[in-house]
């Protein structure tokens, strides 16, 4: 029978209060309300927290960085850039928005982030460059994929959506050794401005890129023109390129929760290691955490049924909505999408580990208004399915 309940426990939730709501109407009152100081200093912030010599610059979504990230180091059509199967369609789709063509690997059977000796079995003369996903939140070896990319003379973009605030070996995601880090800010991610994202890289070229291309191809600041004491109309559009500007009213938002990333982190660490304890000894395999001397975001919590489950996943997943509470999974591999599946006619026999996790794997709800009454019921309701 159905563990009581008044309420349906959603698979995410936001963590916004009276600090974004302020600065939101501080921002309204300003009469700037597009991009303007507050995204300038929110990158300022972020670039600050990282603790490091880098450029931030904020979009209005990670696909959006991803794909400025691309463009500015030079990826184009024939092009080849390795991508982990197990991962959003965003990560391999701006591949194919600058003509290139996203080569689809499987993934590590435990952490599920892609692996340096996956990347190397898939390098041609065409590959050009790979991006690597920190799946969930758990950092993905950058060192050595990092270490044959240069062997190769390939470029790496870390797809860090699930990432922030996640370390490697106490080094933040952010400022490792790639060419390009994109981080996310979409409602159920660690900090949010609603939707928006962050490019951060070190070498000045691919940040000027980066902003040009992000407002049109216009070689000045919007905003130094329209704040401008003097006459400052005139432009000049050097590239072709898109809208993918972050507003000043998202910012306002960001820059309250990266006030609140400590706090957030330390209760989504808290989350995880009751899931640890509470669904220890049922047919799962529970989350990885991060090796020691690294840290783990804990944007996910996925976990995957073993053989001994007396329910597949689909049936659990029935269930669990059934006691209200809601679930999902991440992902549905990239080579069972249909377009990616097509157009590179892809066998799920090539992808054994993904598969593998793909049948088995549910997400549970993490997120930092969770109570703990709320996680109790989660595990209260998952070993009545279970055991």
């Amino acid at each position: 029978m159905p563990l009581p309940t008044d309420t349906f426990l959603p698979f995410a939730l936001p963590d916004l209060g009276d600090e974004e709501a302020a600065a939101v109407l501080d921002c309204l009152r300003s009469g700037w309300i597009t991009s303007g100081p507050v995204s300038r200093q929110f990158e300022q912030d972020f670039a600050a927290y990282l603790d490091s010599d880098v450029h931030a610059i904020a979009v209005n979504s990670a696909t959006a960085g991803l794909h400025l990230a691309l463009e500015a180091l030079g990826i184009g059509p024939g092009d080849e850039v390795i991508v982990p199967t197990m991962t959003f369609t965003a990560t391999a789709e701006v591949v194919r928005y600058l003509g290139a063509d996203a080569v689809i690997v499987d993934v590590d059977p435990q952490t599920l982030c892609l692996q340096a000796e996956a990347i190397a079995a898939a390098i041609t003369p065409n590959t050009r460059a790979v991006i690597p996903v920190h799946y969930g939140g758990l950092a993905c070896d950058i060192d050595a994929i990092v270490t044959l990319a240069r062997r190769h003379g390939l470029r790496v973009i870390e797809d860090a959506a699930h990432a922030f605030p996640a370390t490697l070996r106490g080094r933040l995601v952010g400022t490792l050794a790639s060419d390009a880090t994109v981080f996310s800010f979409y409602a159920n991610k660690t900090i949010t401005t609603g939707e928006g994202g962050m490019v951060v890289c070190r070498d000045a070229d691919v940040a000027r890129r980066v902003r040009v291309m992000r407002l049109h191809g216009i070689s000045e600041d919007a905003f130094d023109r329209f704040v401008s004491r003097r006459p400052a109309w005139f432009y000049q559009v050097v590239a072709p390129g898109f809208k993918y500007n972050l507003t000043d009213i998202a910012a306002a938002i960001g820059r309250a929760q990266l006030r609140k990333i400590d706090r957030f982190l330390a209760r989504r660490q808290q989350l995880a290691r009751g899931y640890a304890q509470g669904l220890a000894g049922l047919p799962l395999v529970l989350a990885p955490d991060a090796p020691a001397g690294s840290q783990h975001a804990w944007h996910l919590y996925p976990v995957r049924l073993t053989p001994e489950a007396p329910l597949s996943r689909e049936r659990l997943i029935e269930r669990l909505s059934e006691h209200g509470i809601g679930t999902s999974v991440h992902y549905i591999p990239l080579h069972r999408q249909p377009y990616w599946r097509d157009r590179y006619q892809l066998d799920p026999a090539q992808f054994p580990h993904a598969e593998a996790s793909y049948h088995a794997q549910l997400t549970l709800p993490l997120y930092t208004r969770m109570t703990d009454a709320d996680q109790a019921r989660v595990i209260a309701t998952l070993k009545e399915l279970l055991c």
